[in-house]
This record gives structure tokens, sequence and C-alpha cells, in this order.
């Protein structure tokens, strides 16, 4: 370039540097975003003896498939139907986000996704998630789940716990006969729920929604079973309000009658109230 005077200066554009710049920090923000897509997909991880099955190109032959989604859903599983000796845990997921770590061996109580089957009837799995699934996850849990899984005949019953503030009604005194079912099923399920269906505008989110919707696609025969609850933690009472929904399935699950009280005291922990003036 010349100036005014005839000087010939050498040109040093800013944009070509800033174009690099922004070329640089796109790679590096699209390499982030790989990582971070890396790190939050769910991982399943089953058995040995699962895992050849499937890596065969077999998948699991499964006529029953409880999920239990939450603390006292889960626990009512502990206690009324783990208990007994007839259940391998055959596998679990592990799951990395905001509010969930993996874990290594089998995940911890707080953290959970363990799945078991029942030992002398193999097609009855029974799935245990306390462990938090961003929105991001649920779909890809529900689609490697489901894929392991034969649709053939297989039933669904997911149960799911749920606090009665969410649950909208006119009635204000319905909160009085906390815990209460409520129900959504497919349309492929042409059994009887054992409660009333759940009334708009009420709906079912999270990890049951996805199992919902996904079996709803697959005309796979799903009932959910949501657990309105005034109780906040692990409550008995709560708990035994999932009993009708398993005595449903008749010989498929062995529901224990009366649980010792020792196995209530495994897996319902009693929070201390403490004043605000003394500690």
């Amino acid at each position: 370039m010349a100036t005014f005077f005839g000087e010939v200066l050498s040109v040093y554009s800013r944009a070509v540097e800033e174009d690099e710049e922004e070329l640089e920090e796109n790679e590096e923000d699209e390499e982030i975003h790989k990582e971070l897509e890396e790190k939050r997909k769910v991982d399943l991880q089953w058995s040995p003896e699962v895992s050849e099955s499937l890596k065969s190109g077999n998948k699991l032959q499964c006529s029953d498939f409880i999920l239990a989604v939450g603390h006292n859903a889960a626990r009512f599983l502990s206690v009324y139907v783990l208990t007994s000796e007839n259940w391998d845990a055959v596998g679990h997921a592990s799951v990395w986000n905001e509010r969930s770590r993996p874990v290594t061996g089998i995940a911890s109580e707080e953290s959970a996704c363990v799945f078991y089957r029942h030992k002398s009837n193999p097609s009855v799995l029974i799935c245990q998630a306390t462990c938090y699934l961003a929105e991001d996850q649920l779909f890809q849990w529900t689609e490697k789940v489901f894929d392991c899984l034969q649709h053939r005949e297989l039933n669904v019953t997911v149960l799911s716990d749920s606090s009665v503030a969410e649950y909208k009604t006119a009635d204000y005194l319905c909160g009085s006969s906390a815990p209460f079912l409520r129900s959504l099923h497919t349309a492929a399920f042409h059994g009887q729920p054992v409660c009333q269906s759940l009334e708009q505008p009420n709906i079912v989110t999270g990890l049951p929604a996805a199992v919902l919707n996904h079996c709803e696609v697959h005309r796979i025969a799903t009932v959910v079973y949501q657990c309105y609850s005034d109780v906040t933690g692990p409550d008995s009472v709560a708990m035994e309000t999932f009993k009708p929904a398993l005595t449903k399935l008749g010989k498929s699950i062995q529901l224990d009658p009366s649980p010792s009280t020792d196995v209530f005291l495994k897996f319902v922990k009693t929070t201390k109230i403490q004043s605000n003036l003394y500690i």
C-alpha cells in the first residue's frame, strides 16, 4: 500500500488472525462438546452371561419387565420382592450428569440403576432406578434398555414416585387421602389397571414418560402406576401403596406378605427432626 508520500508499506490484516482465532475456538468448542456427549452417554453393563448372549445377537427373553423409578418405588421392590434369594443382579447402568456420577461395580443405593433377573423364571426382569437421568439421557436409556429386550409378548409395569403437591385437582381435600395411585397405559395394554386413570391436566414426566412413549410407538403393553405421596423421603405407607400393582401380575412376581421389621429398618431410614434453635 502506498502512502500520500509514495512510501510503500506492508499491510497486515487483522481479519486473517481473527478468522484463525475463531476457527481454533470453534474447533475447541466442538472438541469440548464431543467430550461432554461421550461422557453423558448411558453405559449399560451386563453380567458375562447376558453380555455373551447379547453379542451373539440374542435378545433377553422377557415376558414381564418391572421398572421402579424413585426411592419409594425401588425400596418397595427391595422390601416386598428382592428379599428372597430368587433374584440375581445381572446388570446396571452408569450415568454421568450434573447430579449423578458413574460408579464402579454395582451402583450405590443413592445413585442406582440395577437390573435383576428371576432365577427360576428368567423371563421376569426388574430394574430399580433411583439415579437422576437428565433430559438428554432419557431417550438414550430407553432405547438402549429396550434394544436388549425381545418385544414379542412383553409386558411392562412402571412404578413411579411423585409429590402430591404436583397433583392438580379441583378437590382441595384430595391431598388428605395421600398416598394414592393413578395410572396411564399404552393402547397395547388390554388389562384392567388396579386404580383409576390419571386425570387431565396431570402428566407423567421423566423416565416413566420416556418409557411410556417408547412403548406406545413400538406397541408394547405398558402401564405406569404413579404414587402421589405427601411425605418426602422413604415411607413405608407409600411403599405399600404399590402392592396392588404387582399383585395383579400373579405368579410372575411373588410378594412377601409380611416383611420383617429388620427388613423395613434396613430400607426405610427415619429422618431425625431437629429444632431450628437447638442443634
